[in-house]
């Protein structure tokens, strides 16, 4: 018997601990495979990470609320998904940082008396109401919990437009007659329908009483225009994805194109020849979040605050530099960046040496400067930020339509 005992002692293992785990859906501007590691790693945890397009992502969001524990979008996916009642309040007393969260995302802009720009700015949905909706109001509770963000223009081809004039390129180039056919838009009609807004404006073709939220007269006018340029054969097609943006430039297929921030690390035989504009009418800006499921609660609802609380201690921040995004703390940031890598990203300076991007990779060459330079001078002309308008449903529906022709589809 006393051989059987020992022989149960022997063969016994200590019971696992099963690891915690969140689900967190977002989409491939935040949900990187280092982050999620780094993630895991300093929070001794499971993560999950499913990334989608932009569209899908909110649909999703709004309409499966059980299926993730995190949210991860822009300020300007939120109100449908706010509005389906799949997220709940979070509260700024259980985030460490919140008092040292960056005034463009609090106050719309550097200072309270900086313009915010037309549009979604942050600040406009930040907060939760007394009556549950979203709102510009100060309050204890916010709805999403400002993270990553940056600007945006459109790149072009220097052979063709040249070298940009002091004040900066125009929008204007992304509907410029020198380009026909070889003209590439984004396919988000929160994104790329305001690219090409901002781009009629500075022909001088359109003008808008509120260009961050236009009549169906208005959007319609725009469409008619579009069109026309359409049917004249001044676009090369439309992209979802920056691998699709990158595809066509590596190609030779675009000359002036929407593109966002770490496709210009992207750029391969393109590298010197297409470049970042810095538009003199200003930027089209974004800023990200990350919101907590409805069903969150005890455990599992701590869990979700670490896990947005280690978005702003300074390593997600680091990444997001290097894919040229900015974080609401950057001080914290800042540690996690060497001087050179700082001193590039957000002080506008040249590269002292070649600056590395995504694991592996160099994303930056000595000498180079970030187009528009340091952040206070990028996101203090800010034009439009993303939107979703009031009229989002009809413009959603012909801008569908328009980029199915672009596209060579069947309307």
């Amino acid at each position: 018997m006393s051989d059987n005992l020992h022989r149960s002692h022997k063969l016994a293992s200590p019971p696992r601990v099963k690891r915690r785990k969140l689900r967190v859906r977002g989409t491939d501007v935040t949900l990187l495979e280092e982050v999620r590691r780094a993630a895991m790693a300093d929070l001794g945890i499971d993560l999950e990470f499913e990334s989608l397009d932009f569209l899908t992502c909110q649909h999703r969001a709004a309409m499966d609320p059980g299926g993730y524990d995190i949210y991860e979008q822009c300020f300007h996916n939120l109100d449908i998904v706010w509005y389906w009642g799949a997220l709940q309040p979070i509260d700024t007393e259980r985030i460490a940082e919140w008092g040292n969260i960056g005034d463009l995302a609090i106050e719309g802009g550097l200072t309270r008396y900086t313009w915010e720009g037309h549009g979604d700015a942050p600040r406009r949905k930040l907060y939760v109401q007394p009556d549950g909706m979203i709102g510009p109001q100060p309050m204890r509770h916010i709805s999403m919990l400002p993270t990553a963000h940056n600007v945006d223009s459109f790149g072009f081809d220097r052979r063709l437009f040249g070298e940009e004039e002091a004040g900066g390129a125009s929008w204007a180039w992304l509907l410029d007659p020198r380009a026909r056919g070889r003209i590439a838009l984004v396919d988000e009609p929160a994104i790329g329908l305001f690219d090409a807004a901002l781009a009629a404006e500075a022909r001088g073709d359109l003008t808008f009483g509120d260009i961050g939220n236009m009549t169906v007269e208005e959007i319609d006018n725009l469409m008619i225009l579009l069109e026309s340029l359409r049917q004249s054969g001044l676009f090369h097609g439309a992209w979802v994805t920056p691998q699709e943006a990158e595809d066509m430039l590596h190609n030779d297929r675009v000359s002036v194109q929407s593109m966002w921030s770490p496709s210009y690390a992207n750029l391969g035989l393109m590298e010197g020849v297409f470049v970042e504009s810095t538009p003199r009418e200003g930027y089209r800006a974004w800023h990200g979040g990350a919101s907590l499921a409805r069903h969150l609660s005890g455990a599992q609802l701590d869990l979700a605050y670490d896990y947005l609380n280690w978005w702003l201690t300074g390593p997600a921040g680091a990444m997001m530099a290097r894919q040229g995004y900015y974080m609401t703390v950057p001080e914290r940031v800042r540690k996690y960046l060497s001087e050179d890598e700082w001193d590039y990203w957000y002080g506008g300076e040249p590269a002292r040496t070649d600056l590395p991007g995504r694991p592996g990779r160099i994303t930056v060459r000595k000498g180079q400067r970030r187009a528009g330079g340091s952040y206070r001078e990028r996101v203090s002309r800010i034009a439009l930020w993303n939107t979703v308008m009031d009229e989002y449903n009809y413009a959603t529906r012909v801008w569908k339509r328009f980029i199915a022709r672009v596209n060579g589809g069947v309307t």
